[in-house]
């Protein structure tokens, strides 16, 4: 009887996994323990292995298929062996690629050529007048016969053919054009399949915005001594092990103490209730090549600085390097994402749900500040955007945390000492 190959689970939190790429085809041999295809968590790429020594008959999912975890996805056996018994219930006869018979001669018929480009329709010789009067009165250049210097269509043709009926447009717009329509010469762009990680990426961030009324707010902290402590935590003994924190870090910080009197802040909203919690999860946005993954740092209202940064550096390598898990990807209680390091002073972070809040953390320029004798003085700000789910936390609460946060970060070496 053939083997099944099965979905595996990955961590308590995975419910399906998308298949990124089959390294075996039906009718290729496989031994046990060999890689047959690649597959994807909404964020970490694993290895799915084959059980069993044989010939791979057949894969009931292609690449791009999201599948749950435990569900069938290919048969290993022998050539010829029955595999009613193994295909998905739910999976279309045309989903499943079988290996073909070994006796089976090579078809006749062959594929057709890719098409090399779209052919291009003809230019549309029109004078600048006559496309605004077209363009004014509805009218479709396309067929008009034009009167001007070698068939150019003019103004006059153009009143002549809105007098006669010619096709038209909407009223005052364009002829509409499909973008199918418009040729694009060889190796003018690039098509990118989007799957795997990327299309859960899309997907995950689209319902994120119809399924919760985000409102952001903006604010600036006074970063002075956030720059003062990094300097001097760089220029510290090696034995310390203060030199690899960075501002990200200590605002990483900063969040997990201030969430501690912010608890609606940090909950998760399931539609007809909202959990707040008493420990700071916090999840941190980290760019990889593969795309935005977000890994957690457990109970980090409880760990020191230095923990927090050694915390988030390993995680943020283990999203590089692809050796993350998926429990280390889920349970997050509150996100920050930082795009200062580019340039980005203020922007809208998109709220990482069931999150009801996820703080943006910008670029440190210099910011006006007014005394109380009413002079203006210049001092280096961090940018602070707060996106909360307006469903459950009004905007006051979202400022206070604000609020709050930036007065530790501009008190940093007092969070320090709590």
């Amino acid at each position: 009887m053939a083997t099944p190959v099965i979905m595996p689970k990955q961590g308590q939190s995975v419910e399906s996994c998308v298949i990124v790429g089959w390294k075996k085809r039906p009718g290729d041999t496989v031994k046990t323990g060999e890689v047959i295809c690649e597959v994807e968590t909404d964020k970490a790429t694993f290895e799915v292995e084959s059980p069993a020594e044989g010939t791979l008959l057949a894969i009931f999912h292609e690449a791009g298929s999201d599948v749950p975890v435990l569900a069938t996805i290919a048969a290993i056996g022998k050539p010829g062996e029955n595999l009613d018994g193994l295909r998905p219930g739910n999976t279309a006869p045309a989903a499943v690629i079988s290996a073909p018979p070994r006796s089976e001669a090579p078809s006749a018929v062959q594929a057709a050529p890719p098409t090399a480009g779209l052919a291009a329709p003809a230019e549309i010789m029109a004078s600048p007048r006559a496309k605004a009067l077209a363009a004014s009165r509805g009218v479709m250049l396309a067929g008009l016969r034009g009167t001007g210097p070698g068939g150019r269509i003019i103004e006059r043709d153009v009143k002549a053919a809105a007098a006669d009926g010619a096709p038209r447009t909407a009223a005052g717009t364009r002829p509409a054009v499909a973008a199918a329509a418009v040729p694009m010469a060889a190796g003018e762009f690039r098509e990118i399949k989007v799957i795997g990680i990327r299309k859960l990426i899309s997907e995950r961030m689209l319902a994120s915005l119809q399924t919760t009324a985000q409102l952001t707010l903006n604010a600036g902290a006074d970063a002075r001594l956030l720059q003062d402590m990094r300097r001097r935590f760089k220029e510290s003994s090696e034995g310390f092990g203060l030199r690899d924190i960075t501002v990200n870090d200590m605002v990483l910080f900063a969040v997990s103490r201030v969430l501690l009197s912010h608890p609606e802040l940090n909950a998760l909203y399931a539609g007809d209730s909202l959990r707040q919690y008493s420990a700071v999860h916090l999840a941190f946005a980290v760019d990889t090549p593969r795309g935005l993954m977000v890994p957690v740092i457990r109970n980090a209202h409880t760990l020191r600085l230095s923990e927090i940064a050694r915390e988030a550096r390993r995680l943020a390598e283990g999203c590089r390097s692809g050796g993350i898990t998926p429990d280390e990807l889920a349970g997050g209680t509150f996100t920050v994402t930082n795009l200062g390091a580019l340039g980005v002073q203020s922007f809208t972070p998109i709220l990482n749900v069931p999150q009801v809040g996820i703080l943006g953390v910008g670029s440190i320029v210099p910011g006006a500040v007014l005394a109380p004798d009413g002079s203006v003085s210049f001092i280096p700000q961090i940018g602070l955007s707060l996106t909360v789910n307006h469903q459950v936390v009004d905007g006051a609460p979202g400022a206070r945390f604000l609020q709050t946060l930036a007065e530790g970060i501009a008190r940093f070496d007092l969070l320090l000492a709590r």
